[in-house]
C-alpha cells in the first residue's frame, strides 16, 4: 500500500462517532494503564514480545529488531483474524490506535483493509488521547459548581452521597472512581485502585455527561485518595465552594464503621500494620493497645470492634478532620448543617429532605448557617439573580430531582496537549 494510501487511512480524535468499534493493539500492560473509554484489546505484541523488540532495538540493531517485531505482529494478527474478529461483518467499520499511531496500529490497519473492513488509523494514538485528557483536566471541572459533604469520618457522607444520586442529584463520587475511601483504612478488600491515567479517564468521561446548569455534589476530599491524585483544578473549584455540613451522632458512626469496615478484621496483621502508619502522630504505646484491641476484634469481640473505632474517631479521626477541613474549605463557615442517619433504610428520602432544606433556605437568605454569597451565580438556568452560597448551588438539583425522588513501536509517554472530544460508549 502506497504512503499517500496509508495517509488517507488517518482519522483526528474527533471522529470517533463515526466508528462501529474502537480496536487498541497495544500490549494488555499499556491497555490496563488506560486506554479509550469503550476500546477492546488485540494486541499486536505482547508484554513480553515488546520488551524483546525493544531490548533487540537498543543492543542489536533498529533492522533486526524491525524484522522480528514484524514476524511477531504478523502472528498475533492471524490469531485475531482467527479468532478476535472472527465474527465482524463485511461492513464493519474499526478504528485502530497503539501508542503514537505508529507501526502497530498500520499494520493492524493495512491488513483489515486489504480483507475488506473499512479500518482506519487513529491519528497520533493514545498519545493524542491522553493529550485531550490532560487539556480537559485543566478546564473541564471548573466549568461547574459543586457542593460538598463535609464532615466527621463515619457521618455517612458516601452512603448520602450515593442517594442524592439516586434522588435525581448530579453525583460526583471521586472515592468510587478512585477504588478507595480515601483514608488510612480506606483502601477496598479485593479492588485495587487504577492507575492514575485510567482515573484520569473516568474523571473526564463523567465530568462531560454533566450539566454545568446544575450543581454537582461532591464528598469533601483532600490532594491524594489513596494513590491517585486529584487534578488542581477540581480541588481549587470544590474548595471555594458551597458546603453541607453532614452531622451523625457518635453512636451510629460507629455503627456505621463496623460495617463499612469489617472486612479490616479479616486480616489482623495487615490492619495492624497499616495503624503502625500512625506512630509519630500517636505514641506507639497508644497504637500497641490499638492493635490488641485488633487482636480481640478479629477473634470475634464485638466490644473491642467497637471500642477501637470509638478510639480511632475521638483521638485520630476527629482532630484529623478539624486540621484538615479548616485548612481547605474556604467556606465551611457558612455551610448548612444537615443530621444524617447513615444506618437507616431510608436514605434516599433523607437525600430528598437535604434537596428541599436546602431548596427552602434559598428563600431565606438571612439564615445564619447560610451565610450571604451575593455575588455568586445561580445554577438554574437562564437565571443571573444574585443568590446565596449552598442553597442556591441547590436550588435547580432539586427541581431537576423531584421527578425521579423517591422517599424509600518505541513510544515515549510525552502528554502532548490536544483538544477534548466526546468519546462513543461501546
Amino acid at each position: 500500500m502506497r504512503v499517500a494510501q496509508l495517509k488517507n487511512l488517518l482519522v483526528p480524535l474527533d471522529q470517533l462517532t463515526r466508528f462501529d468499534e474502537i480496536v487498541d493493539v497495544r500490549t494488555p500492560l499499556e491497555f490496563a494503564e488506560d486506554h479509550l473509554p469503550g476500546a477492546i484489546n488485540a494486541p499486536v505484541l505482547s508484554n513480553e514480545e515488546r520488551v524483546i523488540v525493544g531490548t533487540m532495538y537498543k543492543q542489536v540493531s533498529p533492522f533486526e529488531a524491525t524484522r522480528v517485531g514484524a514476524a511477531m505482529v504478523a502472528r498475533n494478527i492471524a490469531e485475531h483474524l482467527e479468532t478476535t474478529f472472527a465474527g465482524r461483518p463485511r461492513n464493519w467499520r474499526p478504528l485502530i490506535y497503539c501508542w503514537r499511531g505508529g507501526k502497530r496500529s498500520g499494520s493492524m490497519t493495512t491488513w483489515l483493509n486489504l480483507i475488506g473492513w473499512q479500518a482506519r488509523q487513529l491519528d497520533g494514538g493514545y498519545k493524542s488521547y491522553r493529550g485531550s485528557v490532560v487539556e480537559a483536566l485543566g478546564t473541564l471541572p471548573g466549568q461547574f459548581d459543586y457542593v460538598a459533604l463535609t464532615g466527621h469520618t463515619g457521618s455517612g457522607k458516601t452512603r448520602l452521597l450515593q442517594a442524592l444520586r439516586a434522588a435525581g442529584a448530579q453525583v460526583l463520587d471521586l472515592e468510587e472512581l478512585a477504588c478507595h475511601r480515601g483514608s488510612l483504612l480506606g483502601a477496598l478488600p479485593d479492588r485495587p485502585q487504577p492507575a492514575q491515567k485510567a482515573f484520569d479517564t473516568a474523571l473526564i468521561g463523567v465530568l462531560s455527561g454533566f450539566d454545568a446548569r446544575r450543581p454537582v455534589f461532591v464528598e469533601a476530599e483532600s490532594r491524594r485518595i489513596g494513590a491517585i491524585t486529584l487534578p488542581q483544578s477540581l480541588l481549587e473549584r470544590f474548595h471555594g465552594g458551597a458546603c453541607v455540613e453532614v452531622e451523625t451522632t457518635q453512636a451510629d458512626r460507629i455503627a456505621f464503621l463496623l460495617q463499612d469496615y469489617a472486612h479490616l478484621f479479616d486480616n489482623p496483621h495487615s490492619f495492624k500494620q497499616q495503624l503502625e502508619r500512625l506512630i509519630g502522630l500517636h505514641s506507639r504505646e497508644q497504637v500497641k493497645h490499638w492493635q490488641t484491641l485488633i487482636d480481640a476484634g478479629s477473634a470475634g469481640d464485638a466490644v473491642a470492634r467497637a471500642k477501637l473505632f470509638g478510639e480511632l474517631i475521638e483521638r485520630h479521626y476527629d482532630p484529623a478532620y478539624l486540621r484538615s477541613s479548616r485548612q481547605h474549605f474556604s467556606r465551611l463557615g457558612e455551610a448548612l448543617r444537615f443530621a444524617f442517619r447513615p444506618n437507616a433504610a431510608d436514605s434516599v428520602g433523607q437525600a430528598v429532605e437535604l434537596l428541599a432544606s436546602l431548596a427552602q433556605a434559598d428563600g431565606k437568605p438571612d439564615q445564619s448557617a447560610l451565610g450571604g454569597n451575593g455575588g455568586a451565580r445561580s445554577f438554574a438556568a437562564g437565571t443571573s439573580q444574585p443568590v446565596t452560597g449552598t442553597a442556591r448551588a441547590a436550588t435547580t438539583a432539586v427541581k431537576a430531582a423531584a421527578p425521579h425522588a423517591s422517599p424509600a513501536s518505541t513510544d515515549s509517554p510525552t502528554d502532548a496537549p490536544a483538544r477534548p472530544v466526546p468519546v462513543k460508549p461501546q
